[in-house]
């Protein structure tokens, strides 16, 4: 039986791949201990979302409630299925920036040794394995801030005689910028992603994403850009606007488009550690205005929010994946979803759920 190992199973991306590879005749080896509850609160656990799977997909879903920093632990599980390891979905993070800031020594082992032990397992259990690593548009820190940007009436908008009109490529410079300690650590990972593909020649690879979403995610203050903020509309729960007059842009994604993403890597994988940026692109973004008067729109209800003059640090003005890469090397990929129909869906799907959260 050929097995796919999902770690962060019971986050947004984390439960979209189980259920995809559960559906498709795979035995999904769930790796999740509810983190996200210790790094956001209550509101922030995937308790919910782990019954949902277990109950969604039966047998063919089998959860293990460790940390990923548990080297012993980690090790005794890759070894009890060893090269039946087909596919490893890497998605457990420490995924804010701002709460890295609090607690950095926990956020670098998360998201580094974390990612180490697990390419470390891989190494020694499941050598032909595809290594698929969840890193984030971060990467880049503060450098999409040095573009040349025009304001306009709803949001901030790159020069259009700017080769990057189309959006960021993956050719930007990862150097010598301020990334948010979040940004540092998830880069790390970045590269010894990269570097075990490159140095012993594995199918490993980086998807930066951008703003990834989905009715699936438990969003908070701290993360989840798209479902909180729907969630904060639906329940009148104050919201804040962080800087840049709320015109900040943000590509999204949504998750069963990653998940399509990953698959048509994992059918066709490429050796020595490749690298995309993976997000809406120009097919779907939106600015904080934008996306506060459609979640308005669509709900018939008002947002309850402030705004702070004081940005996020390291916080993108501007940032849209170009996809060209990907796309070139994956033809018959393309997103299904734009971001105003990935937030009907968030408003369909949890209207029920949400109902009772005041």
């Amino acid at each position: 039986m050929s097995v796919v190992v999902v770690t962060g199973s019971a986050g947004l991306i984390g439960s979209e791949a189980v259920e995809f590879y559960a559906s498709q005749g795979y035995e999904v080896v769930g790796i999740d201990n509810n983190m996200r509850q210790t790094f956001f609160g209550e509101e922030g656990s995937t308790i919910w979302n782990r019954d949902r799977l277990k109950n969604k997909c039966g047998n063919k879903y089998v959860h293990y409630d460790i940390d990923i920093r548990d080297t012993e632990k980690i090790n005794k599980l890759f070894s009890k299925y060893k090269d039946n390891i087909s596919l490893i979905i890497h998605t457990a993070a420490q995924p804010s920036h701002d709460w890295a800031a609090k607690d950095p020594i926990t956020d670098f082992t998360v998201n580094a040794n974390g990612t180490l032990n697990l390419l470390e397992a891989m190494r020694k259990h499941c050598p032909e394995a595809v290594f698929i690593f969840t890193s984030t548009n971060k990467v880049y820190g503060d450098n999409p801030n040095k573009l040349p940007l025009i304001e306009k009436e709803t949001r901030w908008e790159i020069d259009p005689s700017h080769e990057y009109q189309e959006g960021i490529p993956e050719t930007m410079s990862v150097d010598q910028n301020m990334h948010s300690l979040f940004g540092a650590s998830k880069l790390a990972a970045d590269i010894l992603v990269q570097e075990y593909g490159r140095y012993f020649n594995f199918k490993t690879v980086c998807f930066r994403g951008g703003v990834l979403s989905g009715s699936q995610q438990s969003g908070v203050n701290l993360h989840g850009f798209i479902n909180y903020l729907m969630k904060c509309v639906m329940t009148n729960t104050p919201y804040t606007i962080y800087g840049y007059k709320g015109k900040q842009v943000r590509d999204v994604i949504h998750a069963s488009d990653v998940i399509r993403a990953f698959d048509a890597f994992f059918k066709n994988p490429r050796r020595g550690g490749e690298v995309y940026n993976l997000g809406g692109g120009r097919e779907s973004n939106i600015s904080m205005i934008e996306a506060i008067n459609y979640a308005q729109e669509l709900t018939g209800k008002k947002l309850n929010y402030e705004y702070s003059d004081v940005n996020r640090a390291g916080d993108h003005i501007w940032y849209i994946s170009d996809m060209t890469k990907f796309k070139t090397h994956y033809p018959n990929w393309s997103q299904k979803y734009n971001v105003y129909k990935l937030m009907e869906e968030i408003y369909e799907l949890n209207k029920e759920r949400w109902s009772n959260v005041r």
